[in-house]
């Protein structure tokens, strides 16, 4: 086994342990945190298609700046321990079939097209200037959109989190 497949084994293998961590956690700051070793691994699945610049963004902007935001509106909201609920019929009935749905159509799909050319490494954008080119021209309305969609989360978030009491003593 070569070096590559062995850390791209490995860094899949904490993508996964740290999503379903992220699923199991009762604690919101924990459900935040594994994504964080989520995001950080999947760098590291970047490092290894030679995408250093996608790397490094992944850890400065998701792992950084996005998580920062996620556990500012936890520790806003002060969120607490979750309660444990029997759950959602209509969860178990649209949510088994759409999860083996998706499994069937992912496994369709590999085994499909994995007798097809690897892409070369030089083949797709990749240097700093041609991706500035493709976000800020060619899909600037999916970013602005993105940003704005950011915002209202955050202006939620704050709506939320105010007191009753607060808004009713300034209503007078």
């Amino acid at each position: 086994m070569s070096l590559h497949l062995i850390l791209f084994l490995l860094f899949g293998a904490i993508c996964v342990a740290g999503a379903v961590n992220l699923l199991v956690q009762r604690h919101p700051i924990n459900s935040a945190l594994s994504l964080i070793a989520v995001m950080a691994a999947l760098a590291g699945e970047y490092l290894l298609l030679g995408a250093e610049f996608v790397a490094a963004i992944q850890v400065i902007v998701y792992a950084g700046a996005i998580m920062v935001l996620f556990v500012f509106v936890i520790m806003l909201l002060n969120a607490g321990e979750e309660e444990e609920t029997k759950g959602s019929r209509v969860a178990i009935l649209f949510g088994v079939p759409g999860v083996l749905t998706g499994a069937v159509l992912t496994g369709w799909v590999v085994l499909r097209h994995s007798g097809t050319e690897p892409v070369p490494i030089g083949a797709l954008p990749g240097p700093p200037t041609e991706i500035a080119h493709l976000l800020f021209h060619d899909f600037l309305l999916p970013f602005e959109v993105t940003s704005v969609l950011v915002l209202i989360a955050i202006m939620g978030a704050v709506v939320l989190a105010t007191k009753p009491e607060a808004t009713e003593r300034k209503a007078r």
